[in-house]
């Protein structure tokens, strides 16, 4: 069996959690939009049920995270501006010493891999800095490709081909963990990597696409199952 020679891993809900931070961005953006005369969309709920609905559309590449700010601003009766844009940012920025927490086992797991001299990158679907905010949080030390900078966003090939140039690896050595069974499994698995799942939050896999070639409920399992690989088992 081929060694593992680089990992490849997605960053929200494999490495962290962020406790929902930029839904709370858009309600504290709401206290500015209101307070220079826009209109409300109805109730809280109301309110938060449209944010997260603009997020979806946002995270599925429909526009990116500026557009999405215009958008919420403009909905609501005020004209758009720079300043909101740029307080959207800075509000989710602070928040992510308070709002994104690591999952267990991620920050010693990650040295042990460091220390194997595994190579480590992280491949997400997201925007900067909050990203890069994120992923220091985590304690990650290693390149960090977010799709609002390379251009490309999974599950798409040129994503993960960006990461395999990135680790300095061949497909067959590499591993991606990931806890999207679509953006991050499939999409690994078309350009040829191995794929770990990471499924914490006990979801069902979907029976109608390909499994991954593991599973792993909990984040330190990574490395218990690379010395299981590496012993053949």
């Amino acid at each position: 069996m081929e060694s593992v020679e680089g990992i490849g891993f997605d960053l929200d809900h494999t490495l962290a959690i962020d406790n929902r931070l930029e839904q709370v961005a858009f309600l504290r953006l709401l206290e500015m939009v209101l307070s220079e005369g826009g209109r409300t969309l109805g109730t809280l709920g109301d309110e938060i049920e449209n944010i997260d609905a603009l997020l979806a559309r946002q995270r599925r590449g429909e526009f990116p995270i500026d557009d999405a700010v215009r958008r919420f601003v403009a909905e609501r009766d005020v004209e758009p501006a720079e300043r909101h844009v740029e307080g959207f940012r800075l509000s989710a920025v602070d928040m992510v010493a308070e709002f994104v927490v690591p999952l267990p086992g991620v920050r010693t797991t990650l040295r042990a891999l460091v220390d194997r001299g595994i190579a480590v990158a992280i491949l997400s679907n997201g925007w900067n800095p909050l990203q890069l905010c994120k992923a220091e949080r985590t304690g990650f030390r290693g390149p960090i490709l977010v799709s609002s900078e390379i251009g490309e966003r999974k599950p798409a090939p040129q994503a993960f081909e960006a990461l395999l140039q990135t680790l300095g690896t061949d497909p067959s050595r590499t591993w991606y963990v990931g806890d999207d069974p679509h953006g991050d499994v499939a999409g690994a698995q078309a350009m040829g990597l191995r794929t770990v799942w990471i499924n914490w939050e006990g979801k069902v896999y979907p029976s109608a696409q390909r499994p991954p070639d593991h599973s792993i409920e909990a984040f330190a399992e990574l490395l218990d199952l690379l010395s299981s690989k590496e012993h053949g088992r």
